[in-house]
């Protein structure tokens, strides 16, 4: 019932038809919002492609070469051809190809042609049939925050506790 009232009101549009300046306006103001809304197109990283150092961007990355170095990214999709060797932080993460290194980011997700050899700290994961995956995974409600690190060192630190069994062992 608003609808049809609003279509057959006529005051409306004979006000805006008075005003032809101010729709005009209203369209360019509309335009100028969206432009900054609409997201660049992803980084694409080609398959011919060996990169050597750490990438970081607010942005999306494509990758489908080989990269040596960390990656921080909004959202990362590496591709089936691709190889990355350090860690990887983003928001969202698609992994088609292969990862040696360190996983983090809010939503993970590893597809069936997918070869990950390191650690995953993620909020949420999908794993999909058919990925290879050798490391461990950890939950974390922050995974992109740099306190995450520290809490993995820590039980790394614990591995320094068994060298004191062995000097009783000596002892004996």
């Amino acid at each position: 019932m608003f609808s049809k009232s609003r279509i057959n009101e006529p005051g409306p549009k004979a006000a805006e038809a008075d005003k032809p300046e101010a729709p005009a306006a209203k369209p360019s103001t509309d335009y100028a919002p969206s432009t900054p809304k609409s997201k660049p197109a992803a980084s694409v990283l080609s398959s011919d492609l060996t990169v050597v150092g750490n990438l970081k961007t607010t942005g999306d990355i494509q990758v489908e070469g080989v990269v040596e170095g960390d990656i921080r990214a909004h959202l990362l999709t590496v591709g089936e051809g691709a190889t990355i060797r350090g860690e990887i932080m983003a928001d969202d993460i698609v992994v088609n190809g292969r990862v040696i290194g360190r996983v983090r980011g809010l939503k993970v997700r590893l597809t069936s042609t997918a070869r990950v050899e390191g650690d995953i700290i993620h909020k949420t994961i999908a794993i999909e049939s058919g990925a290879h995956f050798e490391g461990s995974v950890q939950r974390q409600d922050d995974p992109l925050s740099s306190g995450g690190d520290k809490p993995a060192a820590a039980p790394a630190a614990k591995p320094a506790a068994p060298k004191a069994d062995p000097a009783p062992a000596a002892k004996a």
